[in-house]
């Protein structure tokens, strides 16, 4: 069959036409001179492809739309596209953070360990002022940085601080170059502590240091059973003693903050007492037996502690007149400074030197008593003529003032204004208590009791 050229459409005759290797087209796929030419063949070729690869690049391009149409709705961010061998690229990490737990000696070392770590100057001084305010002025501070590394340097992502008691602060960021703080309360609980022990023949002191007996805690304990004993005199190796203090803790046991004296308790070969620390409604902590009586006395056995007594009240020969003569009261010596108190509530009647007397102190008491207090090497400011004075209030220190040996208080009381012993005096016993003071200080002693007992 022929078409309207005369070309065969017969494939055998193509055949016929080629030459292998010729480096041409069969010679049946060439157009007599009558054909239209190669550009024009081209073309219509090209009629036959185009309507394919526009199709296709038009599916390309409706796929991206919507492609990039459904990234917009879930926020914006595109999806990587898949890499050769159909493993996807992983996301992009953030800013590396790490953290720093350091101890500083003080609240004014903040500022300096923040720029230390990397912040700039501003950032670290502007943390460090909204910290400040709930930071103890003194003692050790634990903070813990949370920092975040970047391109344009280190910035505070967070700011832990913490106070010796466990109570701090968290600064964050919440703007360049601006902190928000938010106080951190403390988290402690107390625990009672009980120690026991026997006095060895050097002193009170070593006594109880060697039981445990927390320094701080020695001088309290000698003051709650200054009006049954008289350290100095009526203490022996061998006898017996017993504190019990309440200790705050942390969430990890470690000791937070100064203990309190709760119970004392002091056995001789002669007489006993034991004593309880109690507030009644709230006010100041005070010093009760078993039984709800109060320990306070007129007045205390002795107003000056640790102190030894040099000479007893009575006549003798005076060390500097050199006759006898009536000594109106007791000496105890002491080292030069050592704190001279008030044995009894009272008011200062004389206040500043005195003669032989050096500097004196008088006290007249409320129930009419006055008690002496020579040869003082201070007499504290406050104290001074019409001003009241508490009982143990400090008035005073040791000294050698007037006529004099060396440093010593002589101390003397005056009843009905007359000289007495005052190692000897007996003086009224303090109140008792009653109604619901008294079974809120049973539940406090009970409580106590129940950690004494289990600490046997």
């Amino acid at each position: 069959m022929n078409d309207a050229t005369g070309q065969s459409w017969d494939p055998r005759s193509w055949v016929a036409d080629w030459q292998p290797g010729g480096g041409g087209a069969p010679a049946a796929l060439a157009r007599p001179a009558s054909t239209p030419s190669a550009s024009a063949r081209a073309w219509r070729a090209g009629d036959r492809r185009m309507p394919l690869a526009f199709g296709a690049a038009a599916a390309v391009l409706a796929i991206g739309a919507l492609t990039a149409h459904f990234s917009r709705q879930d926020g914006g961010v595109t999806t990587a596209a898949p890499e050769a061998g159909g493993v996807t690229a992983a996301a992009p990490q953030g800013p590396a953070q790490i953290k720093r737990t350091l101890v500083l000696s003080g609240v004014g070392d903040l500022g300096e360990t923040l720029q230390a770590s990397g912040l700039t100057t501003a950032d670290a001084e502007a943390a460090a002022a909204a910290a400040r305010p709930s930071l103890a002025p003194d003692g050790e501070i634990r903070a813990i940085l949370t920092l975040e590394k970047a391109d344009d340097g280190t910035r505070l992502v967070r700011l832990d601080a913490s106070n010796p008691d466990s109570s701090g602060v968290v600064v964050s960021p919440v703007a360049p170059g601006v902190f928000t703080a938010s106080k951190v309360a403390a988290l402690l609980t107390a625990r009672i502590i009980v120690r026991r022990g026997t006095m060895d023949a050097d002193s009170f002191y070593s006594s109880a240091v060697a039981a445990g007996v927390i320094d701080s805690l020695i001088p309290v304990f000698a003051k709650a059973l200054a009006f049954d004993f008289d350290f100095q005199r009526e203490v022996r190796a061998g006898d017996a003693f017993e504190a019990a203090f309440s200790q705050p803790v942390d969430s990890a046991g470690n000791p937070v903050g100064a203990p309190t004296l709760l119970y004392a308790a002091l056995s001789t070969a002669t007489k006993s007492a034991a004593v309880y620390r109690f507030a009644v409604d709230g006010g100041a902590p005070e010093w009760f037996d078993g039984s709800g009586r109060s320990i306070v006395r007129a007045l205390m056995r002795t107003p000056v502690d640790g102190a030894r007594v040099s000479s007893k009240f009575g006549f003798r020969i005076h060390p500097v007149l050199g006759f006898a003569k009536l000594h109106r009261g007791t000496d105890f010596a002491a080292p030069t400074g050592t704190p001279i108190y008030a044995s009894g509530n009272g008011v200062v009647t004389w206040s500043g030197m005195k003669g032989a007397n050096g500097n004196l102190v008088i006290l007249r008491h409320d129930n009419g008593w006055q008690t002496y207090y020579l040869h003082q090497n201070r007499i504290l400011p406050q104290i001074s003529v019409g001003s009241r004075v508490g009982q143990g209030q400090q008035i005073g220190e040791v000294g050698t003032t007037g006529r004099s040996t060396g440093p010593h208080l002589h101390y003397e009381v005056h009843v009905d204004n007359e000289p007495v012993d005052p190692l000897s005096i007996r003086t009224e016993g303090g109140r008792i208590l009653s109604g619901e003071a008294l079974i809120a200080f049973g539940k406090e002693r009970d409580r106590i009791d129940v950690s004494r007992a289990g600490a046997s």
